[in-house]
């Protein structure tokens, strides 16, 4: 997402907050949001959600995959209102922003201790390294669409909000495909100091 949003945000009016921004500076917000909603979900988030239904940490997941969409969909909305002729604020990001990084709260960092958790000691460090494969596969399946979406004269085949939206339902088919393994999974813990 973040070369796609340093691209949209070139097309952007980028003036915001009494400053000129430029279009790489509102990558910046991820990380920022990332230290503050870290202790929102787990204080405020995550404890108002179990009143409402118990949350494991596929459950997490789950509704982190959905908001991901959310994100996604967010960002073809701003690329539609580019593409009809308008230049919006670059605020709009910062809004997106808060969304990615609310799903990324609740899939990245649930994921990496689900699976650390999750996996007997002896095959710790391999399930680790396996989760963070699963992180470059999914690099390399944005790079090989990257790469087979460029038309001869270098346009896209999916261009505009197009793009956005393909990403969406790819993440949407990711989450719905997701939902009926995390309902199966059977979870056991594993502390580290087992005998």
């Amino acid at each position: 997402m973040d070369s796609a949003w340093v691209l949209q945000a070139e097309q952007m009016d980028r003036h915001w907050l009494g400053h000129d921004w430029l279009p790489s500076q509102i990558v910046a917000a991820n990380p920022f949001l990332i230290m503050l909603l870290i202790p929102f979900f787990s204080y405020v988030g995550y404890p108002q959600l179990n009143r409402v239904f118990r949350l494991t940490p596929l459950r997490k997941i789950s509704i982190g995959m959905f908001v991901m969409v959310a994100a996604y969909v967010f960002s073809a909305w701003i690329q539609s209102r580019i593409d009809g002729g308008g230049k919006p604020s670059i605020g709009w990001m910062f809004i997106g922003y808060v969304i990615l990084t609310s799903s990324e709260v609740m899939v990245s960092i649930t994921s990496l201790e689900f699976s650390y958790t999750q996996a007997p000691r002896k095959i710790k460090s391999f399930i680790m390294a396996i989760y963070l494969l699963s992180i470059s596969v999914g690099n390399a399946f944005t790079a090989g669409v990257n790469a087979v979406i460029v038309n001869e004269d270098g346009s896209s085949k999916l261009a505009g909000s197009h793009y956005f939206l393909f990403f969406a339902g790819m993440m949407l088919l990711a989450a719905v495909v997701f939902i009926p393994f995390a309902a199966c999974y059977k979870e056991k813990t594993y502390i580290q100091d087992e005998s």
